[in-house]
């Protein structure tokens, strides 16, 4: 067999990478948790991983293990689960019953919302463990329901990275900025029938990073994209022996949408398109107690990254860049092509299709729906990030108000910018006051 090596993608390296974040944080964070928060800034290229042809013609490292091939997106911000609760439930959010924060996950679910008003304010300290108190997220939703069949809805996202002074090669100082990144969403779902809907989601993508900054004689310029969301809900409600239950399911297909680049290069990233599929078992015990069971998985509808190989005599992959323009053919997919063609282009084969998928599992015990107890787990293959959490949290409620509170614990040796850090979302229900529940 002919000696095979591949360069495949870690994660990624930002395409600033000539900026350097100032010394205060640096006595704050490990090398380590500093790339993570670059890369959690912007779009990324690859670093070069040394892999090779294994047995059945899959690329593996030089420990005879699976090769690294992480998905890399611009926008990142726009999968951060934002609300406390789903927070608390491993993430997963497309099929629970409906709050504002629903404007994220799965909007059609709206039109089923108990309550004709609400909204919700989210606040999420990022890399909190690490002493850094300017990074953080920060999400405010709420919907009206025009009448028994249709709903109206906005978001508003935004992502604060903290005071960063950048500097040159040299180590020259250039300047300092304050990069955030924000997004507004604007969704309408109607009903179909008693358990059906759908809904329509249109938003306006900002990344500004390190505007003004020149590297490699590239101008760095804010980022900015529109993008479509498009979403379905089925509810099944039935009894299970003498008990009330309903079962939900939700598909979502989130910012679809053209790429984002932050110089005028042609080199253009994905944002981050994705699939989700959501499933929730609804079980009401008696009058005072419920339970919710629910499973979302998820996957990026991006280009996986290909891997540039050389055979023993040097001779480049034809596939990888065969037009010789230096931008990896993945790359130049169109948006709406990576749509279909994300289904099957893993190196990898079908093996390494089914490791991009990403799981949530969690439940919710409410007692008079006035107090809830929320666990989670989320799971990614440790080829495709290795991202390993159990989430817990508690929420409360009453008249108008309710609170929301989410912990995460890491499992793996992956560090998550949201280890060991309570987050919280508060929530109007202002339909609390209609004249049926005084």
């Amino acid at each position: 067999m002919q000696s095979i090596f591949y360069i495949c993608g870690m994660k990624g390296r930002s395409h600033i990478s000539n900026t350097r974040i100032n010394k205060s944080i640096m006595k704050k964070a490990s090398i380590f948790t500093l790339l993570v928060a670059v890369i959690m800034l912007v779009g990324t290229q690859s670093f070069a991983q040394l892999c090779f042809e294994g047995p059945d013609g899959t690329p593996i490292n030089a420990e005879g293990q699976d090769c690294t091939n992480t998905i890399i997106t611009a926008v990142p911000f726009l999968r951060i689960a934002p609300d406390a609760r789903s927070g608390a439930m491993g993430d997963a959010g497309i099929a629970i019953s409906a709050d504002a924060n629903a404007i994220h996950y799965n909007a059609s679910k709206l039109v089923f919302a108990e309550k004709d008003l609400g909204v919700s304010v989210t606040y999420t300290p990022w890399l909190r463990s690490l002493g850094l108190n300017d990074i953080y997220m920060a999400y405010l939703a709420g919907y009206k329901q025009i009448d028994d069949i249709s709903t109206v809805g906005l978001g508003l996202r935004y992502f604060s990275l903290g005071d960063i002074q950048f500097t040159d090669a040299s180590g020259n100082p250039t300047g300092s900025n304050r990069p955030n990144e924000f997004a507004v969403d604007l969704i309408y779902a109607r009903k179909f029938g008693d358990n059906f809907s759908a809904g329509i989601g249109l938003k306006y993508i900002y990344s500004n990073l390190a505007n003004g900054q020149t590297v490699n004689n590239n101008e760095i310029q804010a980022g900015s994209a529109i993008a479509g969301d498009i979403n379905l809900t089925y509810r099944m409600p039935f009894n299970m022996g003498d008990k009330d239950a309903r079962f939900v399911a939700g598909l979502a297909l989130s910012n679809i949408g053209p790429k984002i680049s932050y110089t005028k290069s042609i080199n253009k990233d994905a944002i981050p398109t994705n699939f989700g599929l959501g499933t929730a078992l609804e079980v009401d015990i008696d009058e005072f107690n419920a339970f919710t069971f629910t499973v979302d998985v998820n996957k990026l509808l991006v280009p996986s990254p290909q891997l540039e190989f050389l055979d023993e005599n040097g001779t480049p992959n034809p596939d990888y860049d065969p037009n010789g323009d230096g931008i990896p053919e993945y790359k130049q997919e169109s948006p709406i092509g990576a749509i279909f063609s994300s289904w099957g282009d893993a190196p990898g084969g079908f093996g390494e299709e089914m490791r991009e998928f990403m799981v949530s599992v969690g439940a919710e015990y409410w007692y008079d729906q006035q107090f809830a107890v929320r666990a989670g787990y989320y799971t990614e293959h440790a080829t495709k990030g290795n991202r390993k959490f159990f989430t817990v949290g508690l929420g409360l409620k009453y008249n108008i108000f309710g609170l929301n509170f989410s912990y995460l614990v890491p499992t793996s040796n992956q560090r998550n910018p949201l280890d060991n850090t309570l987050r919280f979302s508060l929530l109007f229900d202002f339909g609390a006051f209609e004249p049926d529940d005084l």
